[in-house]
């Protein structure tokens, strides 16, 4: 193998416009070229252009292949890391957390309320609950008319003034009473705009126009 490699003395040489004297033994003396150990000799300017051009061919591979990593990543995201916080909907029809099982539902509520629910407690990770609400996501929380105040997403339009002003009930994407509520201006504080049947009839006021005694048919 050629090394294109000048000793000190041949630049001195070649500086001074003279030729590197002659070497004894060596049929490439004649060519002004002095001989190295092993039968090696001074590498040509042409072979210094190949070496020069194999080592931009290397460097252009390496960047086309970076090239191409960065857009695969682009394209089709980076690689999946651990199954993030996911929306699912409860057997009653509520919103909830899906387990990383990816069968397990449970109420949005139940999260980082200091039980661990799911199999491996990822509903009380560190992460998820270490700055309640802001550290979880957005399906699981709903803000009250008091934008200091809020609850979780299961609990807005269930009937119960979870808010304390009745601003998580008297919604408008709240539906209207359902079969098993009546329609009423309560004077229960837990209670808004509707009470459940139950109440009906138990000699109780719990509608300030007493309809839950006089109106209300009962369960």
């Amino acid at each position: 193998m050629n090394v294109c490699k000048w000793t000190v003395e041949e630049n001195a040489f070649r500086a001074e416009g003279t030729m590197w004297p002659k070497g004894e033994g060596n049929g490439n003396s004649a060519a002004g070229t002095k001989a190295r150990p092993g039968g090696e000799a001074d590498c040509s300017p042409l072979c210094c252009s190949r070496r020069r051009a194999c080592v931009s061919a290397i460097l252009l591979l390496m960047l086309a292949t970076l090239a191409a990593l960065i857009a695969l990543v682009a394209i089709c995201g980076p690689p999946p890391r651990t199954p993030g916080a996911q929306a699912c909907v409860t057997p009653k029809n509520r919103t909830g957390f899906l387990c990383h099982d990816r069968r397990s539902c449970i109420p949005a509520h139940g999260v980082c309320d200091g039980i661990r629910t799911c199999a491996h407690g990822e509903d009380e990770d560190e992460a998820l609950c270490r700055d309640v609400p802001q550290s979880l996501p957005r399906f699981l929380v709903a803000h009250c008319g008091n934008p200091a105040s809020w609850i979780y997403s299961d609990q807005k339009c269930d009937g119960t003034n979870n808010c304390g002003d009745c601003s998580d009930e008297l919604s408008p994407v709240c539906p209207p009473c359902g079969p098993g509520w009546w329609r009423c201006p309560s004077t229960v504080f837990r209670f808004c705009g509707c009470i459940p049947r139950s109440l009906c009839r138990d000699h109780v006021q719990h509608c300030s126009d007493w309809s839950d005694e006089y109106s209300c048919p009962g369960p």
